[in-house]
């Protein structure tokens, strides 16, 4: 008799900041297949680009999920994303982003949202930095992901009030 690997099951947002609508039924399309589920997204404008729209849902899956997610849409021209996962048992949170210029950015985070970058690589930071303070800034900045949260701001704060739905990811 084998043993079963408990399940681990965590929840997580998805919010599309901007998207040019024509990329709405293809990322419909790629949500759906990395949650085995039907996906139904209230598409909205975006107001801070116009001609763009933006959704967010809910969802709820197998830890490690939210990578898939990020993963799925990932390379898309002009689409600006933002994929969270909660922490779960054994598991740490996590959250991507992902802008045309900048492209996808992965942090872990804590319990309350912020971000978490370990110890061995503060290390390597502080080694490549040799004393030198801008260095160091900048690339305490970057393992933050500083830049990818100063360029979806006004996209996050255009988005205030909209509403969420919950997906379930079928097993």
């Amino acid at each position: 008799m084998s043993a079963v690997t408990p399940r681990i099951v965590t929840r997580g947002v998805v919010f599309i900041h901007s998207t040019p609508t024509a990329l709405c039924p293809h990322i419909t399309w790629a949500l759906e297949g990395v949650l085995d589920t039907r996906v139904s997204l209230d598409w909205v404008p975006q107001p801070a680009q116009p001609g763009t729209m933006r959704a967010e849902f809910s969802w709820t899956g197998d830890a490690g999920t939210g990578a898939y997610l990020a993963s799925a849409m990932r390379g898309w021209d002009g689409l600006r994303y933002e994929v969270v996962e909660e922490a779960s048992r054994g598991c740490d949170g996590a959250r991507w982003t992902h802008t045309p210029e900048l492209g996808i950015h992965h942090s872990r985070l804590s319990a309350n949202g912020d971000v978490v970058v370990n110890e061995d690589r503060i290390r390597s930071i502080v080694a490549e930095a040799d004393g030198n303070l801008a260095v160091l800034t900048t690339e305490l900045d970057r393992a933050l992901g500083s830049a990818w949260d100063a360029e979806l701001e006004g996209f996050r704060y255009a988005g205030e009030g909209a509403p969420v739905k919950w997906l379930h990811k079928v097993s």
